[in-house]
Formats: C-alpha cells, sequence, structure tokens
C-alpha cells in the first residue's frame, strides 16, 4: 500500500490557503432546518489557519494582522461573498472547514482554487445515518443492526405505535437499544432505552423537539428516528484519510487507497451514550490505543473496514467513524461524520482543545500541524480522482 515517493515532487502544495467556516444555512431536508452551529467551526478554522501560518504556509485572512484569540480574525465565511473575498485575498486553496450540502456556494468556485474538504453532494447524502449505514451494510460491513420507526419517510419505516418486541426481535434487535435522529451531531439527541415504555418515551422526546428559527418554531429532528441495537463493549474513534502522498518523518510515502490513523478510545459514557464533544475536552474521556492493542487482529480488521468505507463514500478528506464492540466482541460500525471536529493546540489557551483525529494523528507520530500539512497535500480539483 506505501511506496517511497520522489524527493523530487513538490509537498505540501503551494498556497495560499484560506480557511472557510459555516456562516451560511443549510436548505431545508423535510421541514427540517440545521442551523448553523454556534460558532460556526470558526475556533477549528482558526486552529488551522494559524498552525499553517505558523508552518510557513502562507494563509490569507480577512484582516492583516490577525489576533492569535480572535477566532473570526483568521477564517472567512463560507457565503460566496466571503469564498470570493477569500480568491480576491490571493487564496488558491480553500479549506473547507464546515458543513458543505447540495449547491453550497463553494461548488461555483471549484474551477478557481483547489480544495481541502469533502464533495458537498456527498457531505449531504451521508449525513444521514441511516443512508450512510445501509450503504456499507450493502457491501458487506459491519453494521449494528437497526430499524427506522416514525413517519414520513419513503423508505421502510415503522409506526412508533405498531412496534413490539417480537417485531424488533425479527430484526435482531433486543434491549437495550439506543434511539438516534437521523441526522445530528455528535451525540445530540441520542439516547439508550432499555424498556418499550422508555423507548417510546425518547422517540416523543426526540419528535416534539424544537427551537426558534428566523421566528418560528421548527423541529430540530427529522420525522423518524433510527433505533439500533446497543453495543456494550468499547467504543473506538477510527480517522480515515484519503489516497495521497504523505510525510511520514523524513519520507515521502504514496497510500494508494484510503487509510486509519490509530483507534482512539472513548470512556466516560453517560447512560451507555459517549459525552458530546462539546460537554467536556476530549482529552477528559478518550485516548488512543497502545500499539500492542492496534496489532490484535481484530483492530487490524476494524481498520481495513473502516477504510472500505471511507472508500464506498468518496471520503476526499479526513472522516470519523465511530465503532463499537458487540456481546460477542465483534467491532460494529454506527456512525461514519464526514465532518469530524479538527480542533487543535497552538493558539493561547487551546492546549487541552484536541479533536479526536488530532489525538489520533499524534499516536501515528504527527503533531497537530504535521496533520494539517497531511492534509494539506491531499487537496483535490474537481475531476480529481
Amino acid at each position: 500500500m506505501t511506496s517511497d515517493f520522489s524527493s523530487n515532487d513538490r509537498w505540501p502544495p503551494a498556497g495560499p490557503v484560506a480557511v472557510l467556516f459555516e456562516a451560511i444555512e443549510a436548505p431545508a431536508i423535510g421541514n427540517v432546518h440545521r442551523p448553523v452551529k454556534r460558532g460556526g467551526y470558526a475556533d477549528s478554522g482558526a486552529d488551522i489557519a494559524f498552525a499553517l501560518r505558523a508552518a510557513d504556509v502562507q494563509v490569507c485572512t480577512p484582516v492583516p494582522q490577525p489576533a492569535p484569540g480572535a477566532d473570526a480574525d483568521w477564517v472567512y465565511p463560507d457565503s460566496a461573498e466571503g469564498i470570493q473575498a477569500a480568491l480576491d485575498a490571493g487564496a488558491r486553496v480553500l479549506w473547507a472547514n464546515t458543513v458543505l450540502f447540495k449547491e453550497h456556494p463553494l461548488e461555483s468556485f471549484l474551477k478557481q482554487a483547489r480544495i481541502v474538504g469533502q464533495l458537498p453532494e456527498r457531505v449531504q447524502a451521508y449525513d444521514d445515518k441511516w443512508v450512510a449505514n445501509e450503504l456499507l451494510r450493502r457491501h458487506g460491513l459491519p453494521v449494528a443492526p437497526s430499524v427506522l420507526v416514525g413517519s414520513d419517510d419513503p423508505r421502510q419505516t415503522y409506526a412508533i405505535e405498531a412496534l413490539s418486541e417480537s417485531e424488533l426481535a425479527a430484526h435482531g434487535l433486543h434491549f437495550p437499544l439506543v434511539v438516534k435522529p437521523l441526522r445530528g451531531r455528535g451525540s445530540q439527541g441520542v439516547f439508550r432505552v432499555d424498556t418499550m415504555a422508555a423507548l417510546r418515551a425518547r422517540f416523543d422526546q426526540i419528535m416534539k423537539a424544537s427551537e426558534i428559527f428566523h421566528g418560528d418554531l421548527v423541529p430540530v429532528f427529522d420525522r423518524s428516528v433510527i433505533v439500533e441495537q446497543f453495543l456494550p463493549g468499547d467504543e473506538l474513534a477510527v480517522a480515515v484519510m484519503p489516497p495521497g502522498t504523505y510525510r511520514m518523518g523524513e519520507q515521502l510515502q504514496k497510500m494508494s487507497s484510503h487509510w486509519g490513523l490509530p483507534a482512539v478510545q472513548r470512556s466516560r459514557h453517560e447512560d451507555g451514550v459517549a459525552p458530546y464533544d462539546d460537554a467536556e475536552p476530549l482529552a477528559a474521556n478518550s485516548k488512543p490505543l497502545d500499539k500492542d492493542a492496534l496489532q490484535q487482529p481484530a483492530l487490524r480488521r476494524l481498520l481495513q473496514q473502516c477504510a472500505q468505507a471511507a472508500a464506498l463514500v468518496d471520503s476526499r478528506a479526513p472522516i470519523r467513524i465511530d465503532c463499537r464492540a458487540g456481546k460477542d466482541g465483534k467491532y460494529y460500525l454506527f456512525d461514519l461524520n464526514m465532518k469530524p471536529n479538527l480542533t487543535g493546540p497552538g493558539r493561547p489557551d487551546r492546549d487541552n482543545r484536541d479533536s479526536l483525529i488530532a489525538m489520533a494523528a499524534r499516536a501515528a507520530g504527527w503533531s497537530y500541524t504535521d496533520l494539517l500539512l497531511n492534509m494539506l497535500a491531499q487537496s483535490w480539483a474537481p475531476g480529481q480522482r
């Protein structure tokens, strides 16, 4: 899978780079709007831009002398106007540290710059956890058993009133189970349930969840949920990198297919569910597995399966796949994240803001800056791969 790469090849490709943050709202899917995340990932975008500039990469910024602690000084909004401003400032690489979707403004600029990030339409498609898991299941990858429950969904769906333990058992589902939205950030809206009564109560809670959007009260989640088998074993987060040319120490290596960084173990679950990323620093509940654990056949097989999953969704930048062991000790894939968090140290008061991918990179021998430089090296242009 790897081989020495010619030292005559330019690495990483030349900038200048501009980092985009989430400033525009994704279109409604069904009747559900997904508001911009608080801060719009500007904090991680600033971490990226700051670290790249410290590594002597040309970085375009909205202000001439950005303050290290001011997120907005380092990033451009992902609106058409923001992207144009980045290009006018000289950017030739756009780092899409934002939530992309079909017909995102970035699509209009693909011929004017290289991209660090995913294909917009792929992000929208696989942000639906059911779509992503069904794709993996069809290709023989181990995905946790699940069913759709709710209404207003053209796919096979069970009405909550008609659901029974025998119906669940017919799909290989036995309490305890997990109830989770089709779309959502991290573990937002995810619950473990131990009885049919608890399942119905959590379903109602998810259906009734609402928020103010442009002055109107709108639902937070889709009208269907995934009911999934609860997996009681260890939970791992696997970061998968795209094919490309990477610097490993002093050598350049060409990776011909997707490949995984060392798995990161999650802990300190709340009622069986990993805490939402914003709840506490990840260093408090996550750590990379040691080398001996990573050499276990089950772990090596899991990394191969995650790499296959990344190839199926045509990932162009790092993704994170959450996995967990069942009672049989076998690992199952249960959540594919096309836009994982990418916070990292460097700026003032950011030393405890490691992301899961930054942790995995450090276990592989990369600093946060090494990770970013390797990501920059995989920037792509339309028609590539």
